[in-house]
């Protein structure tokens, strides 16, 4: 656990017991018993909502997949932008001091927990029973309600997204930016559960505390949402539209949850569930016969449905047809069949080349994009481990220790060109029409015709350690000079230096620091770089970690990408974005199983915002963006390795596409069914009231 969660959690259990004298009914006493017995009489109210609290986590990297699979379809921040403007950027500088933005952001945290968790301890402490029924159901229906809305209409923070405006809490310090990036997808502001959940606590007590015995506790909520509302728009976390989403969500889950609660509590009653558990135990055969009968009546009920059976049918057939189409949009990527267990993967302009290990031999797997399941036959050299290749257009060309060879796929079984090779290290296609080999650190570049041709190469006595290229465009590093990257341009021999400057935050770097690990910015060395047009990626190492760096080349901009601690790895820069892996903890061989495998991110220029494309507990990495795909290997739970394929444009599995049209039309007819039920109820009801009054 976080040191400053652990903080917050004991400061607000603290202010929660501290506050117990000034909230408490009058005529009650708080006494060390009390602790003790309420756990016994309300053990189901307060695990309704640490369920609910738990249960944010996994929905949030739902969230986090939904958000990367459909890429943005489903973003709704434009909107709501379109709506307010900067009316909250105005409030973030009105009002700004450093001692405001320190207070803000520990009542952001604090405030909630001993508003919304502590609340419901206060009421079984007292034993108010008809209120802690109402209020714990309030807080669940607020969160159920909220679901639909952070799955399928996010909204970004403001911090995130408001031009000029900064998300005050997540950065104040480098340890509570780790904690609020771990938990929350900084999507999720429609509605504000900051003020959904204390609005409906409030709503609650002033709706259902006929006796006034928690008018202190009410004013106190109150005072609590004002102060709250102001917090999460001076921070840069929600919008003014977001706190009215908050305060519909409570009002309605606070009638849904005094309608449900009597039957709800009936049956789930703590002392009614005790009672039961002892007449299980006791007398089996009497708890089996009170099974069969309440299963027997609830049966007849749907044999002959009302309304209210109805509308819990159309219920469940919804919650269904949303949980298959989320299960569908989360499990987007598709495995390259005939792979098993790959080496590497390349993949350009529809095709995907991976270096396979077939046991008895190891050759180039080739497939078309658009069909997966059939890979196609390739004329090529005796491959290994060790072999390099690199596909652009329909030319592959690979080469093994001795012999290079050029093909065009779509004439896979000729070879364009063989040539004698002498342990190449990398080659890369350059242009549509030459290629470059890497030999023992020179670099000599070539026409697929098997012509030598004129590129930028080392001084004497240097050597190269790294070796990439982009229509047209090279990029070198020198063993001489490893926190440097040297453009050039095929047929031209001069290069460009730019320098790769890998300088975090201070906190961060201290952070690292007091880790026992050093950051060593003088000795930084240049692991991997892509780049295309104006835009060039580089991972570099300074001891302590490897951090990306995104570069500029037409205006020497450069910004740290990664996260400043934690190691970031195969950067791949195309089509408007960067891709790379990265380890979400400083030290993953000895993190939590959630935290020492790597995640796949996605940088997007346009907005210069990071979105994760993998969040699970499987190992990712050696991403590549494509015009249409996303491409990486995985290791799977069998420790298995493969290759993943996933379109950027998400589509739904024949089966969920099948289940949706049927379920559309099912939808109709409940529908109908149920409006036609309800206006006869109706009709009834009215019938019998003038039949009575006459």
């Amino acid at each position: 656990m976080d040191g400053v969660y652990l903080t917050w959690l004991i400061s607000a259990l603290a202010i929660g017991v501290l506050l117990m004298p000034l909230i408490k009914p009058p005529w009650a006493k708080v006494t060390s018993d009390g602790f003790i017995d309420f756990l016994r009489r309300y053990w189901l109210h307060i695990a309704i909502v640490l369920v609910i609290y738990n249960a944010k986590d996994f929905l949030d990297e739902v969230d986090r997949i939904l958000m990367a699979n459909t890429d943005g379809m489903l973003n709704m921040t434009p909107w709501i932008y379109a709506i307010e403007a900067d009316m909250v950027l105005w409030v973030q500088e009105t009002f700004r001091a450093d001692w405001l933005t320190a207070f803000m952001t520990h009542f952001y945290v604090v405030g909630f927990m001993v508003i919304c968790y502590v609340s419901i301890f206060y009421f079984a402490y007292f034993d108010d029973r008809y209120m802690a029924d109402r209020i714990s159901l309030a807080i669940f229906w607020v969160y159920i309600l909220a679901i639909p809305f952070y799955l399928f209409f996010n909204v970004h923070v403001t911090g995130n997204y408001i031009p000029g405006m900064e998300t005050l809490a997540y950065n104040h310090t480098p340890e509570i930016n780790d904690w609020f990036h771990r938990i929350d997808p900084l999507t999720n502001g429609m509605p504000s559960l900051h003020i959904a959940f204390p609005f409906a606590v409030w709503l609650c007590l002033l709706r259902f505390d006929t006796d006034g015995r928690w008018t202190n506790y009410r004013r106190i909520i109150f005072a609590f949402v004002l102060m709250t509302a102001f917090c999460i728009l001076y921070l840069g976390i929600h919008w003014f539209m977001d706190i009215i989403g908050g305060m519909i969500v409570a009002a309605v889950a606070v009638n849904i949850a005094h309608k449900l609660a009597d039957p709800f509590w009936k049956i789930f009653d703590e002392r009614t569930i005790n009672a039961r558990l002892v007449t299980l135990l006791t007398n089996p055969k009497r708890a089996l016969n009170v099974v069969k009968s309440s299963t027997k009546k609830q049966v007849e009920k749907f044999a002959k449905p009302t309304s209210k059976e109805t509308g819990v049918v159309l219920a469940v057939v919804m919650i269904v047809i949303a949980g298959i189409i989320t299960w569908d949009l989360t499990h987007q990527s598709i495995p390259a069949g005939g792979v098993d267990a790959p080496v590497g993967v390349e993949a350009a302009d529809g095709w995907l080349i991976t270096l396979d290990d077939k046991g008895d031999s190891v050759e180039l797997v080739v497939h078309d994009l658009s069909n997966l399941n059939s890979d196609i036959e390739v004329n090529q050299p005796q491959m290994d481990e060790n072999s390099t290749y690199d596909v652009r257009g329909d030319i592959l060309v690979m080469a093994n220790q001795t012999t290079a060879m050029v093909v065009d796929l779509t004439k896979p079984s000729e070879a364009k060109i063989t040539m004698d090779v002498e342990s190449p290290t990398d080659l890369t296609i350059v242009s549509d029409d030459c290629f470059a080999l890497l030999e023992d650190g020179q670099v000599t570049y070539w026409s697929f015709d098997g012509q030598e041709k004129v590129g930028p190469t080392p001084s004497q006595g240097d050597s190269i350690i790294l070796l990439e290229s982009s229509n047209g465009q090279i990029a070198l590093v020198f063993a001489s000079d490893p926190d440097t990257v040297q453009l050039g341009i095929v047929d031209g021999e001069g290069l460009i230096s730019i320098n790769v400057n890998a300088t975090a935050d201070p906190g961060e770097d201290e952070i690292l620091i007091d880790q026992g690990l050093n950051v060593d910015l003088e000795n930084a060395t240049i692991t991997d770089i892509s780049f295309s047009d104006n835009k060039l990626a580089a991972t570099i190492d300074v001891n302590a970690t490897t951090r990306l760096v995104l570069l500029d080349t037409i205006t020497g901009d450069s910004q740290l990408v990664s996260d400043h601690k934690f190691a970031a790895y195969d950067p791949h820069v195309n089509y408007g974005v960067l891709m790379f892996s990265a380890y979400t903890e400083i030290d993953p061989l000895n993190a939590s199983d959630k935290y020492t495998d790597r995640e796949i991110y996605i940088h997007d220029f346009t907005t210069n915002l990071t979105k994760p494309l993998t969040a699970d507990n499987l190992d990712q990495w050696a991403p590549m963006v494509l015009e249409d795909y996303y491409v990486y290997q995985q290791m799977n739970d069998d420790g298995a390795i493969s290759v993943e394929v996933q379109a950027k444009e998400p589509t739904l599995q024949p089966y969920s596409s099948n289940i949706l049209k049927f379920g559309v039309i099912l939808v109709i007819a409940l529908a109908f069914i149920y409006i036609m039920q309800k206006q006869r109820e109706a009709n009834e009801s009215s019938r019998h009231g003038i039949e009575h009054a006459s």
